[in-house]
């Protein structure tokens, strides 16, 4: 990782975490100033193990521009990015070619059609899972060139439901 990250959990009792450093093999943060360092292993599905103390986690997490969802056993939650410190020269253009699935679950409506243009933070789908509904957004203004899915589809996480292409100039 190249920078450190800061986040604060959306909606929660508000704890400062730090990111410091992720490698293949272990995670370092700081929670509330504290620092502990974890081991960590993917799995073959695109999971995380996370070893605390003598307790193992099964984690799911995908990142957008602004925030990070994880998925643990029952409990997901997400987290705004307040802080991130990026080199020279980073920003601008689509932030990211699709939109992907941060949990398992069932599309419940598509908010936007095949070639229309959507800006920064336009709703784009609206998912279900464990009996609470998700809004996706766009991260960057972009053009929808597929949708994947259909309203009522069981989806698995990690699933591209639209892809994304850069803004047509006019």
């Amino acid at each position: 990782m190249a920078a450190p990250l800061k986040l604060k959990r959306t909606g929660a009792v508000a704890h400062e975490i730090e990111i410091v450093a992720i490698t293949d093999a272990m995670v370092t943060a700081r929670i509330d100033g504290e620092e502990i360092a974890a081991p960590v292993a993917r799995l073959a599905d695109g999971r995380l193990t996370l070893g605390i103390g003598d307790r193992r986690y099964h984690l799911y997490g995908t990142q957008r521009a602004n925030s990070i969802s994880v998925a643990a056993g029952a409990m997901s939650a997400e987290y705004q990015i307040i802080e991130v410190r990026r080199g020279a020269g980073q920003g601008g253009g689509l932030t990211s070619s699709s939109v992907d699935a941060p949990m398992p679950g069932t599309v419940l409506k598509i908010l936007v059609n095949e070639g229309a243009r959507v800006a920064a933070n336009d709703p784009l789908i609206v998912l279900e899972a464990m009996k609470t509904e998700t809004t996706l957004r766009a991260e960057s203004d972009a053009t929808i060139k597929r949708i994947h899915v259909q309203v009522g589809q069981r989806i698995d996480h990690g699933a591209t439901l639209i892809e994304l292409g850069p803004v047509a100039e006019s």
